[in-house]
């Protein structure tokens, strides 16, 4: 299994795992899975501000998928990054999801950013994407309770967060990703 940076060529996968997750899941609150297009362009706005976008591949076909992007649209949270991972099916437990959460961590230290934010839907204590975010060294940051509506129950969200670069402790580094973006410098 190989991770590398997403393409426009992957996104007919992307769109099949997505829209799996939305229609059989609850980590997505999303009720009605997006088209090829809509994924297009959320693809696309992430790419326009460089935030990272990965791909799980094995025998040449796409397994997963990850990206961190803007955790929210104000200025003072550009160090902070939200990440999203979903995993086809056929491929869920056998390790996929931490190779991706760990490329996505490397990726968005390398970038400069300061927090990696997980917002995890059906957030449960027993939930894998919470058990995996607790492995790679995340922490407990809250959970708000009875939050989305989905599949006929109620569910928590869970808030989780790592420190990358020093995270608070230090001062931001003036030619990170976050800085350059703020400063509109590519």
């Amino acid at each position: 299994m190989i991770l590398r940076p997403a393409t426009t060529t992957d996104l007919d996968a992307v769109t099949d795992i997505y829209a799996h997750a939305v229609r059989h899941g609850t980590a997505s609150y999303e009720l009605e899975a997006p088209s090829r297009a809509e994924i297009g362009e959320r693809f696309a706005a992430l790419q326009d501000g460089s935030y990272p976008y990965i791909v799980a591949e094995e025998a040449r076909c796409v397994v997963g998928f990850a990206y961190a992007g803007p955790f929210r649209a104000r200025p003072a949270y550009r160090f902070i990054v939200e990440d999203s991972i979903y995993i086809a099916p056929h491929h869920q437990g056998r390790g996929v999801g931490r190779l991706l959460l760990q490329g996505l961590i490397n990726a968005c230290e390398a970038l400069g950013f300061r927090q990696i934010v997980a917002v995890i839907g059906d957030g449960s204590p027993q939930s894998t994407s919470v058990r995996l975010h607790e492995a790679m060294g995340f922490r407990l940051c809250g959970t708000m309770e009875g939050t989305g509506y989905k599949h006929g129950r109620w569910l928590d969200t869970v808030i989780m967060q790592l420190a990358l670069n020093g995270g608070s402790s230090l001062a931001p580094d003036p030619d990170s990703l976050p800085e350059r973006n703020f400063r509109k410098e590519s």
